[in-house]
């Protein structure tokens, strides 16, 4: 999708002119695909724009810097201000939000232990990642033919810029056979997640959702899913799925910042009931949770 500029982006600690804020092309993670991000999404609400779990997301961004070795020179508390901070400089009522940590110019080669770490925060509209039709209409799946990470070959639990070469690869191959979304399989031939999502599947009406064993990155919308899901008394079972398990699913949605909650209509083809009536609860809820119009999950909303 096309990216509408806003008035400002956070760089290495100052809100800075949009247009001014540029990397060297000897920019290290430019190079070797080390730096690590988040997706991340303010609502707009009754108290004004509030950022979805941004704790959480900072929190996961320390994470996966600590995997890749990599030492932000911000505590989470200071990125946390910085996103609000981003958000509220767009004057935006609602907005997607990037930020990133990544190596920067200064050093080449593998080593990046000499590496300087850069962070940046921008903010941008950005409306619904699989169409705004994709709850009520659902979304085509195939299984790709590429396989996600093995976990000693990629961190799959860091969100590493490198790491979604794969990921893209996978996208690209399944928009060119008329597809919307690619699913991966681990190296077991597992489900893992999709390009940018994490899987829920209905088997006997339990919703399982594959584990971090299997290479799904630990979303923050799945956990959030998870909770509403609990909370209107449906079984929800961390599980491994194979591809036949999706081919027989009594009900499927894929989640994530960007695709919100979004139903499945098929996968390779095989036709699936769309949307299915846990989808549809869910799917609801969350919109409402997100906008703050839920008391249950209000502290979610950090309010900016």
């Amino acid at each position: 999708m096309p990216i509408t500029p806003t008035e400002k982006i956070w760089m290495n600690g100052e809100l800075i002119p949009w247009a001014d804020a540029q990397v060297h092309v000897l920019t290290h993670t430019l190079h070797y695909g080390t730096g690590v991000f988040e997706g991340i999404r303010a609502y707009e609400t009754e108290r004004g724009p509030a950022v979805f779990r941004l704790t959480e997301h900072i929190a996961r961004l320390f994470d996966s810097a600590a995997i890749m070795m990599m030492e932000i020179p911000y505590t989470a508390e200071q990125l946390v201000q910085a996103t609000k901070d981003t958000v509220r400089a767009t004057g935006l009522p609602s907005c997607y939000i990037r930020p990133i940590a990544y190596y920067g110019y200064g050093e080449m080669g593998l080593n990046t232990i000499p590496c300087e770490v850069d962070v940046a925060i921008a903010c941008w509209p950005w409306g619904a990642y699989l169409g705004d039709d994709a709850v009520s209409k659902g979304v085509r799946m195939k299984i790709s033919s590429w396989t996600r990470h093995d976990h000693n070959t990629m961190p799959p639990l860091s969100k590493t810029t490198g790491n979604y070469v794969n990921s893209s690869l996978a996208k690209v191959e399944a928009l060119k056979a008329g597809y919307d979304e690619a699913i991966m399989l681990n190296p077991d031939g597992l489900v893992s997640e999709c390009t940018g999502e994490n899987i829920f599947a209905a088997r006997r009406g339990v919703l399982v959702t594959p584990p971090v064993s299997a290479g799904a990155l630990p979303g923050i919308t799945q956990d959030s899913v998870t909770s509403i899901a609990r909370d209107h008394g449906f079984e929800v079972r961390v599980d491994d799925l194979s591809r036949s398990d999706l081919y027989v699913a009594e009900e499927m949605f894929v989640c994530g910042t960007a695709a919100e909650v979004s139903a499945v209509n098929s996968v390779d083809d095989r036709a699936i009931p769309c949307p299915g009536p846990m989808t549809k609860v869910i799917a609801n809820e969350y919109a409402k949770a997100v906008r703050g119009e839920i008391d249950k999950y209000k502290d979610w909303c950090e309010v900016v």
